[in-house]
């Protein structure tokens, strides 16, 4: 049995959706399990027969009816939950809600929070960070100032609830003037029908799951996003790398090693694009505006800014499985790229994406600096994708697609650590 961690090295929308897709499609897997990231996570799943959802919280394995279970990294938006739970049962998903559990020790984001997030972001003008605009960074920075932030589990007990949603409503309009946001008890009113249609449970649910069968852990955002080694201020307040599913594992493992039994083997897959693309502001060193390829999912948001396109970063690649501690295999999307694509093997300035200080923000908004003067060095047009990213990686790549839906065009047999 082996447990798959998939991990976008990009900037985000590499296609974690398509490959977790895939992943569940191929085998039995037990759950999809979600390590970090919130609402803001936007995986696009197409299938065959065109039906299309852009999963956010359910996991990415929903359309195959595997159980999504949301872990104790993930910030939790009840409203956002019961409109992407609503759309699904509109594309053949008839009771979403049966394939959730959450862990009741996630951060629960309210409409204070995405209502705050929106304030700082505007008054940042010109100086935006890029945000989804959807609280899930504001109710993580909350979560550290203040211990009482309401979680999942709150939602069991009404009157505790009341008193957290009343503080976070009296803190951030303290701080920010009043917010554009129903009163208390409509926004009780919406979480206690999310107490009734999920089931909430404790850390002891996760390794049962996990002794059972294979689960996929999809992640969200990506690498060169990390809230401690992303281009910093340009980050999201997320782990993205491989460390929060592998906590979870150790959980489990440790658990198992006292009981004598196994909880699997771990596979780490990077996920990444044959050209690299980021949504809004931050370095992007191998953008080019000239490039024009098809992009039916993702487009200038009000929030996100605009979606933009480059060739292939190998130094910036390379950098995300440097701090990732290394992968164990690839998927690359996009196999369809036009000729007008190339690989970036250097840099102009910089010969090494340094890794050091990730805790350091100072010095991560140094390397942001530096990366906003670099420019490409070398680049060539491959008459082999796959062979030159595995070669500029230093990986396999065991997945490869070259469209929305349908089969990939390759799946070869996992590598495992």
């Amino acid at each position: 049995m082996t447990h798959t961690i998939v991990v976008d090295l990009g900037y985000g929308d590499a296609g974690k959706g398509r490959v977790v897709d895939l992943l569940c499609e191929e085998s039995d897997v037990e759950a999809v399990v979600r390590f970090n990231g919130g609402a803001q996570a936007a995986h696009n799943v197409v299938l065959p027969d065109g039906r299309h959802h852009t999963f956010a919280q359910f996991g990415a394995g929903t359309f195959r009816g595997v159980p999504t279970h949301l872990s104790r990294f993930v910030v939790v938006d009840p409203l956002a939950l019961a409109a992407e739970a609503a759309h699904l049962v509109t594309v053949g998903v008839p009771d979403p809600f049966a394939l959730l559990t959450i862990d009741e020790d996630a951060l629960l984001a309210t409409p204070w929070h995405r209502a705050a997030n929106r304030v700082r972001e505007r008054r940042r003008g010109a100086d935006r960070h890029g945000s989804c605009g959807l609280g899930v960074g504001e109710t993580a920075a909350y979560a550290l100032a203040h211990p009482d932030a309401p979680r999942v589990g709150d939602v069991r007990d009404p009157g505790r609830l009341r008193q957290r949603l009343v503080a976070v409503r009296d803190r951030l309009s303290e701080e920010l003037g009043a917010l554009p946001v129903p009163d208390v008890d409509a926004v009780l009113t919406v979480i206690t029908a999310f107490r009734d249609a999920v089931r909430i449970v404790d850390r002891g649910y996760l390794p049962d799951v996990l002794r059972r069968g294979r689960c996929v852990f999809e992640g969200a955002q990506g690498v060169l996003l990390d809230e401690w080694y992303g281009w910093h201020p340009h980050t999201t307040w997320s782990t993205t790398t491989f460390a929060n599913a592998e906590a979870l594992l150790a959980e489990v493992g440790g658990l198992a090693e006292a009981e004598g039994s196994s909880a699997g083997a771990v596979e780490r897959l990077g996920v990444v694009r044959t050209y690299t693309t980021r949504h809004g502001a931050g370095p992007l060193v191998t953008e080019d505006p000239s490039l024009r390829l098809p992009e039916p999912h993702n487009g200038a948001g009000e929030w996100q800014g605009a979606f933009r396109l480059g060739h292939f970063d190998a130094p910036a690649h390379r950098y995300a499985v440097e701090v990732c501690g290394g992968v164990d295999a690839l998927a690359v999307t996009h196999l369809d790229v036009p000729p007008s694509v190339e690989i970036c093997t250097s840099y102009s300035a910089i010969s090494h994406i340094p890794v050091e200080s990730p805790g350091d923000l100072q010095a991560r908004e140094r390397l942001t600096a530096a990366l906003r003067r670099a420019t490409v060095g070398q680049s060539h047009r491959p008459s082999d994708w796959v062979l030159s990213i595995e070669e500029a990686l230093g990986a396999p790549v065991i997945l490869g697609t070259d469209a929305p839906s349908g089969a990939p065009v390759f799946h070869r047999t996992a590598v495992t650590a």
